[in-house]
């Protein structure tokens, strides 16, 4: 599957540079993956927009959480519509009730950091 086809959506995105969020997007774009974004408060990451709705997306390949467990509640619904192929659980976001949800609905997930696995080329 070409990077373009890998449509990956941040989700906890700030456009705060000091947030590994930020910094995710910053590198999964330079690399050529299509993003979108969702956090607390809008704003502007290079040329992706942070939005606060939970917009319909088509072909989400991955998940990547940066919210941690008791702010993922209120997404756990949204996540399985999108059936993503993956939900990465970035350090500090690990939740055995979304990973049992996930399971559930066949979604495989994996506890790795995002900003690790695009350096050795894991994405």
């Amino acid at each position: 599957m070409s990077k373009a086809n890998k449509k990956t959506l941040v989700l906890g995105a700030s456009a705060n540079p000091s947030r590994y969020s930020y910094l995710a997007i910053n590198r999964l774009r330079g690399q050529g993956y299509p993003v979108e974004a969702i956090g607390k408060k809008t704003g502007k990451v290079g040329d992706v927009d942070v939005e606060t709705g939970l917009k319909p997306l088509n072909d989400v390949d991955t998940i990547t959480l940066y919210l941690n467990p008791e702010n993922q509640k209120p997404y756990y619904d949204y996540i399985v519509k999108l059936k993503p192929n993956r939900i990465i659980f970035n350090p500090g976001t690990e939740n055995d009730e979304l990973y049992e949800l996930a399971e559930k609905n066949g979604i495989p997930t994996m506890e790795a950091c995002t900003l690790v696995l695009l350096s050795t080329g894991q994405y």
